[in-house]
């Protein structure tokens, strides 16, 4: 079934909608949750946490990339649990190291300025990351996106993890300069 028909079975409150996107989009959101929990269980709960969001949240809004408004859902319920449990603790996933790497360029912690000026961040990281070659688009986005692990990126892409991670490096050095360029200090 087309995004567009389980929308409107959304906004039509047709059980019929939940159905249809678990159907289409469960393995996607699943390995989403499960990048950032590394729990099967977990990951399985946070995929019914994002079809009851989804539920809540059609209408009022009308996403027009069902899989990116699912992915986004789940990998912010993700983050969630995650921050709710002590990521440090449990060892949970990517999430601590991904944020640690990331430290240079963004700061981790959102104060209220900062959640002010998020839409001009986001604005400033696509058209940064639309500036990309394909392939270090794709890895910087399997990391910090997805949090996949460098070994998985490396054998997704077929290279080497030095590669990957000295890509990685570069490119948060490029965004951190291309951030400064732009007169975005966090």
């Amino acid at each position: 079934m087309e995004d567009k028909s389980i929308v409107e079975l959304f906004w039509a409150r047709s059980e019929e909608a939940i159905s249809e996107a678990s159907s289409k989009y469960s393995a996607y959101c699943k390995t989403v949750a499960y990048n950032i929990l590394r729990n099967t269980s977990d990951a399985e709960e946070c995929l019914n946490d994002t079809m009851h969001k989804a539920w809540s949240s059609i209408p009022p809004s009308k996403p027009k990339n069902l899989k990116a408004y699912l992915g986004k859902i789940t990998r912010n319920l993700a983050l969630n649990r995650i921050e709710q449990s002590n990521a440090q603790k449990r060892g949970a996933g990517q999430y601590t190291l991904v944020l640690s790497e990331l430290e240079e360029c963004i700061a981790s912690k959102n104060s209220t300025e900062q959640e002010l000026d998020n839409s001009i961040l986001g604005e400033a990281i696509n058209s940064f990351l639309a500036s990309l070659p394909k392939q270090k688009r794709i890895i910087f986005i399997r990391r910090y996106w997805y949090m996949e692990p460098i070994s998985d990126i490396a054998k997704r892409l077929k290279i080497s993890e030095s590669k990957v991670k000295t890509e990685l490096c570069r490119t948060r050095q490029k965004l951190k300069g291309y951030l400064e360029k732009e007169e975005i200090y966090i």
